[in-house]
């Protein structure tokens, strides 16, 4: 039986507030349920929380509408490779192959509707998790959510574990298929060019500093955004870089000598579609899809010469007006999977 898993919680009352951290940056979140945004990010913690519990059955029925779908779960890559593998029949649930995992919420963002939640799962690797046999080494990842909610339940989550790290820090390959085949997950959100999404934001002004930072990383997203919206500065719009969005293939790049072959080079006709702007205070999220035509090599990697299109989400501070921080969480494993490579991040 999957044991009780350990969480970092906190009292859900009006009034109660927590400090969530990433590094080099300050987060809060207030816990107030005063308002529909504060409403619903208790209801995602109280979802997140009940996880792996005697309650949970329960929760999932006050929490959940019964038109529910998961556009995507967190090991995505992984279970869609599984599917006929040699070791497929014997893969056992996330919570078995780790039974001692723990999951600790470093941040919330909730927007009309919308809530982001940015986690940590640690465990240790103890029953076979699609078709990897146990190891007995821990893990410590990440894993981001995108909820929408109506009428104060759950209608659609989006989840994005940090595979490529699973692996890495695992040791180990992605298990061969039956059928030789290498799968990329399809995408079942709604994603949109960046102008559009800017467009539709514009369209509903708000006379406040996070919607003024809302319009500043959409801009950064749009191929044609007005004077003035990003930053006059050279580089980056943003002070500090916290990480790379495919940061493993980085350093698999870094590690191979190819370190300058990056994003930029490899897709020159590069325009990312954006699902979600999300901000709240001082934070912004922004979910999107890394999309164009790999025409370069990519660290190193042959050129596919076809589309390819990778989910990505960035977490950005802002102190006043100013873009003060980026960190970026980009699927690796689901781009070394449409390059053919997805065996590039174990040594």
């Amino acid at each position: 039986m999957p044991t009780r898993r350990r969480f970092l919680t906190n009292g859900l009352g009006t009034g109660a507030a927590i400090a969530l951290g990433l590094p080099g940056a300050r987060w809060a979140v207030a816990q107030d349920t005063t308002t529909e945004e504060a409403r619903n990010k208790a209801t995602v913690r109280l979802f997140k929380e009940s996880q792996g519990t005697a309650d949970y059955d329960q929760v999932l029925r006050e929490v959940q509408s019964p038109n529910y779908r998961r556009l995507r779960q967190g090991f995505a890559n992984l279970a869609t490779n599984a599917r006929d593998s040699e070791l497929a029949e014997a893969a056992q649930p996330v919570r078995t192959a780790f039974p001692d995992r723990s999951d600790v919420i470093e941040q919330m963002v909730a927007d009309g509707d919308m809530v982001g939640m940015l986690f940590r799962v640690r465990g240790t690797h103890e029953g076979n998790f699609f078709g990897i046999p146990a190891t007995g080494k821990p893990i410590d990842i990440h894993e981001i959510g995108i909820l929408k909610l109506a009428d104060g339940k759950i209608v659609e989550a989006w989840f994005m574990a940090d595979e490529a790290a699973i692996l890495k820090q695992l040791g180990v390959g992605l298990p061969a298929r039956r059928d030789g085949r290498i799968i990329a997950p399809q995408s079942l959100t709604s994603a949109r060019y960046g102008q559009a999404v800017l467009e539709e934001i514009l369209d509903n002004p708000v006379d406040s500093q996070t919607y003024r930072n809302k319009l500043t990383v959409a801009a950064y997203k749009s191929a044609s955004p007005p004077a003035g919206l990003l930053p006059d500065r050279p580089g980056r719009p943003y002070d500090e870089y916290l990480r790379g969005g495919f940061s493993h293939m980085g350093e698999y790049g870094n590690a191979n000598g190819v370190g300058d072959q990056g994003i930029g080079q490899a897709f020159p006709d590069r325009q990312d579609k954006v699902d979600h702007v999300l901000a709240e205070g001082d934070n912004v999220w922004i979910q999107f899809r890394l999309s164009g035509t790999n025409t370069q090599s990519l660290f190193g990697l042959p050129p596919t010469n076809g589309p390819i299109e990778a989910a990505e989400v960035g977490i950005m501070t802002f102190d006043g007006n100013r873009w003060a921080t980026g960190w970026f969480f980009g699927d690796d494993l689901g781009m070394a999977l449409q390059l053919g490579q997805p065996n590039i991040f174990t040594p």
